[in-house]
């Protein structure tokens, strides 16, 4: 008979931070590097240690110990210790597309270091799910097998196999196919990463041990290649593991026990692995499980924290990289040690722990640390950025005009109309002519001449201004100190239309000009309209809105849903028995706050009583450690105001509702939601993920007994009957569910307070109950169609980034007043990003097809480039891609395709 090998990978699973604070961690993280090189000196029998598929690991032990970063590169280089391929081990759900592209990247850019030995096995052993387009993602990086923990088979607490349940696969491995067809061999851990941990040396304790785990990775298994991994989370080494495994051999002759590496063990399978393995399709989110443990829940925890980071990712993919690289054209050398260190800083909050808002409270407060650090960075390139573009835009066409022009910038990469603001500066005096409280008194008998704003054409646009006073400002010159000034200045909005993608155009506040105001949006008491919408504020709060494209009307829109939730950071669960609380019917106080030709806003306000917190059985259920779901507790009976002020805006052309919610929490242990009815008669709907609008199904797996169904989402949510439909861009709001009513209801998670971590201990994180002020903001998209076919997501892409808006000296220059940089178009196809690569020197483009069908991408540059090639993530050079005249090339993109465009400059 033909041996059984067990391949035993020593590992360990590094929770950066999690049920204790960063530092704690770190400590412990130094101890065990330090005894796994002693144990690499002194045991030639210990082959080799995965470190944990991450190189932030090594980062963080060189940052105490130096001088150890020799000892490690050699053990690196003899394939010792493996590393790699990603930077940190991320949730893949609740960070962006691009970030989980950053972070292959810069996983591979830190292995160089050590000799480029990395690990290339995509590694997700503890993701709350996993991605639908991660095989695509892996074969752009090199990389054709991915492990990982989740999201494919029966699991409850602890990760424990449920015996009876059927699988997705009846191997732990399979293969795993995304949306485009790209596939991978998938190694499920099916006895969870720690199946080899512990091996006894002790002789009768060893056969007790190796009878259970061989037969229980045999179940499994589809060869003779049994997986056995030597650790868990936080595992210190086992030094004594070659005794361990001589001990086997000698109980077991009849397996063959080898200390192994990932790569050796993924060549033997391959060998062996049978042709008729089962495929598993796109995203693995446990959809056949109970629904008890899928840890989705985790998308609503602390919201503030994914507030946060969608802030910070999108002014680093939507603004920071698209204008340094347009700037890069112009000059201006491409920052890659800044964008590297922002994206770092930044990853350092996306493990699965940490972003997930499942930690102790010590953990997310130095997060929100990080977050600023990332932010103040990526606002630091983006003003240097835009300082650079701006001194070379010819504006001489306002010369002579009493003209100060300001430049609004789109990096969005759609073209965009919409509301800007601007503080223009009309005369400066610095501290060098007079003290400054001199300067002030004398600027504030300046007085305003009213004006107005004027494009290049000489058209006078629709604004509002005010009379911003004297503000402070200071130059930070290149060649000299700081020089302060004050400023006499004015503050203009204004609506602007036609900004190009990856361009801006020029306006002028002109003093003495005048425009007739247009027509007000307010065309009822509490009614916004213009040509595309109309919206009516109800008396309890809530929105019809009527698309004057399809005719169609929706109502009871935005209707706020109140439930109590007695789970921990990671789960969900209302209490038994109780209903949630809502709005409808609820009288709410409403008033027009802004009402001009371009803009209008109904305020609306809500005084809710619900109720303070959960009963006291709560905390006793908590201290007892009894399970989330077999709790007892229930609300309080005590009442507490919950008060949230809502704004409804709609501006003039907009296609979209935007609204901003801000609630004073003052109550524990609950979930609002923000309710949307859409009426229409679907069994799917479509919801941004990586790389992808993921089609699901509204009704869960028949195995599903939760009564919650919710789910991960990135920009927005849709649902659609194929002639209509409603979409809900977010920003940061992670979660969301179809309810299973009869109006496939759309509900947004706003807020959730937990009291506790939750898992395998009792760990109070009384700040995770969220008490205090919290926003959200959402925007409201009726559409023909679905969100695809309609182009509506990229009316929700739009939403997320930020104007950039700065004013410009009078001047020649290089550039038009108004102008882009980059040109396309492509039906069903959404940019994604654009920078410059680091190790060619290009320029790198990246869209994907939201289609499942071919889709056309169509780029044109103003001035002719070298050439064009496709790429991939890793942003290297595939094949020339043939353009006629170097400025314009089309590729055709296949079914969900993440495309990479190379442009040589």
């Amino acid at each position: 008979m033909t041996k059984k090998t067990a391949h035993i990978i020593s590992h360990t699973h590094w929770d950066r931070e999690w049920y204790m604070p960063y530092e704690y961690h770190h400590t412990l993280l130094i101890e065990l590097m330090d005894t796994l090189l002693d144990t690499l000196d002194n045991d030639p029998g210990f082959k080799s240690f995965h470190l944990d598929g991450q190189t932030i690991m090594l980062e963080d032990y060189l940052q105490v110990r130096p001088e150890m970063k020799e000892k490690l590169t050699k053990y690196i280089q003899e394939g010792r210790i493996h590393i790699g391929p990603w930077y940190i081990l991320q949730d893949e759900f609740l960070t962006s597309s691009e970030a989980n592209v950053r972070n292959m990247q810069i996983g591979h850019r830190d292995a160089k270091q050590y000799g480029g030995n990395i690990s290339k096995v995509g590694y997700f052993p503890d993701s709350f799910g996993n991605m639908g387009q991660a095989p695509q993602i892996l074969k752009q990086s090199g990389i054709d097998v991915a492990v990982f923990g989740r999201g494919v088979k029966p699991t409850g607490f602890n990760n424990q196999v449920s015996e009876d349940a059927a699988y997705e696969s009846p191997f732990s491995e399979m293969i795993w196919e995304s949306p485009d067809g790209s596939r991978v061999i998938g190694i499920l851990f099916a006895n969870w990463y720690c199946n080899g941990m512990e091996v006894p040396v002790d002789e009768p304790q060893a056969v007790a041990y190796w009878d259970k785990q061989i037969p229980n990775a045999e179940k499994f298994a589809s060869t003779r290649h049994l997986l056995f991994m030597n650790g868990c989370d936080h595992q210190p080494i086992q030094t004594d593991l070659s005794k361990a495994i001589e001990v086997a051999k000698k109980l077991f002759p009849d397996v063959d026990f080898v200390h192994s590496n990932f790569n050796d063990y993924v060549d033997e399978l391959r060998k062996e692995l049978p042709e008729n393995l089962q495929t598993v399709h796109g995203e693995l989110r446990s959809q056949r499980t109970d629904g008890w443990y899928t840890l989705v829940n985790t998308a609503s925890s602390r919201v503030y924290l994914k507030q946060m980071n969608a802030e910070n990712q999108t002014l680093l993919e939507k603004v920071a990289e698209p204008l340094a690289a347009i700037a890069h054209q112009a000059g201006k050398p491409y920052p890659h040690h800044l964008f590297v260190y922002a994206w770092k800083t930044l990853m350092q909050n996306h493990p699965h722990d940490s972003i997930c808002g499942c930690s102790v409270d010590e953990v997310h407060r130095e997060m929100v640390t990080r977050f600023e650090k990332s932010k103040h960075t990526t606002e630091t390139i983006i003003n240097e950025t835009v300082d650079s573009l701006l001194k070379q835009i010819d504006t001489s066409i306002y010369s002579g005009k009493q003209a100060v022009p300001f430049t609004v910038f789109n990096s969005t990469g759609y073209n965009r109309d919409g509301v800007v603001e601007v503080t223009i500066e009309l005369s400066r005096r610095y501290f060098r002519e007079a003290h400054p409280m001199k300067l002030a008194a004398e600027m504030k008998k300046d007085p305003i001449v009213p004006g107005a704003v004027v494009d290049a054409d000489g058209n006078v646009l629709d604004c509002e201004w005010e009379d911003a006073g004297v503000v402070f400002g200071y130059d930070l010159p290149k060649d000299k100190f700081r020089q302060p000034y004050m400023a006499r200045a004015v503050k203009v909005r204004l609506q602007v239309q036609d900004i190009p993608a990856f361009g801006y155009k020029t306006l002028a506040w002109v003093t003495g000009a005048s425009k007739e105001q247009g027509a007000s949006l307010v065309t009822g008491e509490f009614t916004l309209e213009n040509d595309r919408l109309k919206a009516v504020v109800a008396e309890d709060g809530s929105l019809t809105l009527t698309d004057k494209s399809t005719g169609h009307t929706h109502a009871g829109l935005n209707v706020y849903e109140d439930a109590g939730d007695i789970g921990n950071e990671y789960m969900f669960r209302m209490p038994a028995g109780s209903k949630p609380l809502t709005t409808a019917g609820l009288k709410a106080e409403r008033k027009v706050v802004e009402n001009t030709p371009y803009r209008a806003v109904i305020e609306v306000a809500h005084n809710w009583s619900i109720p303070v917190s959960a009963d006291d059985k709560l905390e006793e259920e908590r201290r007892d450690i009894v399970d989330f779901n077999l709790r007892k507790a229930q609300r309080s009976t005590e009442l507490v105001t919950f008060r949230i002020i809502t704004r409804y805006t709609l501006d003039r052309g907009a296609k979209r509702v935007d609204v901003h919610v801000t609630m004073d929490n003052k109550s524990k242990d609950h979930r609002v939601r923000a309710l949307f009815p859409s009426g229409f008669e679907s069994e799917t709907h479509l919801a941004e993920s990586i790389f992808e609008a993921a089609r699901r199904n509204n009704i869960p797996a028949k195995e599903w007994e939760n009564p919650s169904n919710d789910q991960h989402q990135h920009t927005f949510v849709s649902v659609s009957d194929g002639k209509l439909g409603l979409t809900v861009a977010n920003k940061g709001l992670f979660e969301y569910e179809v309810s299973q009513d009869n109006k496939n209801t759309i509900a947004v998670t706003l807020l959730r307070s937990s009291g506790e971590l939750g898992d395998w201990g009792y760990f109070p994180t009384p700040e995770a109950q969220c008490i205090g002020v919290h926003t959200a903001e959402y925007a409201i998209i009726p559409h023909a169609g679905d969100v695809v076919a309609s182009g509506a997501y990229a009316e929700a892409h739009s939403f997320q980034v930020p104007w950039v808006v700065r004013q410009v000296e009078v001047q020649e220059g290089k550039f038009p007043v108004n102008h882009a940089f980059l040109a396309w178009n492509g039906e069903g196809v959404a940019f994604s990003s654009l920078k410059m690569a680091e190790e060619t020197g290009d320029m790198v483009g990246r869209w994907f097809n939201f289609k499942h069908e071919e889709a056309a991408l169509n780029v044109s540059l103003p001035e002719a480039a070298k050439g064009f090639y496709r790429s991939n993530i890793m942003e290297e050079v595939q094949e020339n891609i043939a353009s006629t005249n170097n400025r314009e090339v089309s590729v055709a993109l296949s079914s969900a395709e993440i495309f990479s465009l190379g442009i040589q400059k």
